[in-house]
């Protein structure tokens, strides 16, 4: 039996899916994440600290939970995307797609042939249970995810050709690096950045393509999911262990006027 990509599944029913950025290398931190119910998890290891043994971890770890993963890649690398879709992963999501050679070169890594090039260990590999699934090969194609993260100048002009890339499922607007690429960083308000945002939503949308980004300060998952987007990925766990830990402290020191060793 396939293994079945419930986010995949609940994105082309029309649903919107939510997921929590894991940024630290800690299993227990991810499931702590699911079972508090953030059932996808989106790891990050473009910016984030895993090696390719701690994703295994993290992968297991959110399993076993109940979970989903969502992987974002560091770069788009096909050997690296060989060992992460072995591992398991089906959901992949590539930053700084601005090109459709790039895009292609995406879908070629990822899908077995005849749709692309991906290397073949079905019988050895944790994506098939070691050989277990024997039909793994045959339905891991239909079970994907690919994302292509638009967030930069450089893609503006071909989103459209971007969006018609057979085999890629979901253009993932990125607002810091694309407001970054045309001078204004971190100023995500600026006037022409929210332009260019607000033109990509209507163009990726009617591209037919699934549609996606992070929320922002004056952006919820309401107010996205109200504008089209069916994918919203929100906070991260080291941005809310640091907000919590700030907030106790703050607290602690109130209560038990704690010195400052600084």
């Amino acid at each position: 039996m396939p293994h079945i990509n419930r986010t995949r599944t609940a994105l082309m029913a029309g649903r919107t899916v939510s997921a929590l950025w894991l940024e630290s290398a800690c299993p227990e931190l991810a499931e702590v994440a699911v079972h508090a119910g953030w059932k996808t998890i989106l790891i990050d290891n473009e910016h984030g600290v895993s090696s390719l043994e701690h994703t295994a971890h993290l992968v297991r770890a959110v399993e076993a939970a109940g979970g989903d993963v969502v992987l974002r890649i560091p770069a788009n690398d096909p050997t690296y995307l060989k060992r992460i879709l072995d591992m398991g992963v089906r959901s992949i999501m590539a930053p700084m797609i601005s090109s459709v050679a790039e895009a292609e070169a995406l879908v070629r890594a990822c899908r077995y042939p005849p749709q692309g090039e991906r290397g073949y260990a079905a019988p050895i590999v944790r994506a098939s249970r070691f050989g277990a699934d024997a039909d793994y090969a045959r339905h891991a194609n239909e079970q994907l995810l690919l994302i292509a993260q638009i967030e930069h100048v450089d893609a503006l002009s071909d989103v459209e050709a971007i969006a018609g890339v057979e085999g890629l499922d979901m253009l993932f607007i990125g607002p810091n690096d694309l407001a970054a690429s045309m001078g204004y960083l971190e100023q995500l308000e600026h006037p022409e950045v929210r332009a260019q945002i607000e033109s990509l939503e209507q163009r990726i949308t009617a591209a037919g393509t699934l549609l996606g980004t992070i929320t922002a300060p004056a952006r919820g998952v309401a107010e996205l999911a109200e504008a089209g987007y069916q994918f919203v990925a929100g906070p991260n766990d080291i941005a809310l262990m640091a907000q919590g830990l700030r907030e106790q402290a703050a607290q602690w020191r109130t209560l038990t006027r704690d010195f400052d060793l600084s």
